[in-house]
């Protein structure tokens, strides 16, 4: 399996429905809007690393609204634990006062 993480600049008043075409895309499997320089976040899982031009020249550059993007591909994935922590940061989840 192969993840890939695309980062996306889109038009300002364009990044909600661009985030919502990007998660229709085949072998998308996650969205995120982001603060910082990038906007979006696109998490793809591909059976092939082939696939990978597919999807990001086949399909994402068809997506109305992106200006740029910027592709990385993913060496390791960690635990799902860890990564449910560091999205968690900040979430006081289940704290009662």
């Amino acid at each position: 399996m192969v993840t890939a993480l695309v980062m996306v600049q889109a038009e300002r008043q364009r990044i909600q429905e661009t985030a919502e075409a990007l998660a229709s895309v085949p072998s998308v499997r996650e969205v995120y809007s982001v603060t910082g320089e990038w906007d979006i976040v696109a998490v793809l899982r591909l059976s092939r690393y082939e696939d990978l031009d597919d999807v990001v020249t086949g399909h994402l550059r068809k997506v109305d609204g992106i200006t740029r993007t910027q592709t990385m591909l993913a060496f390791r994935t960690y635990s799902e634990d860890l990564l449910d922590q560091g999205f968690g940061v900040g979430l006081d989840e289940g704290r009662t006062e």
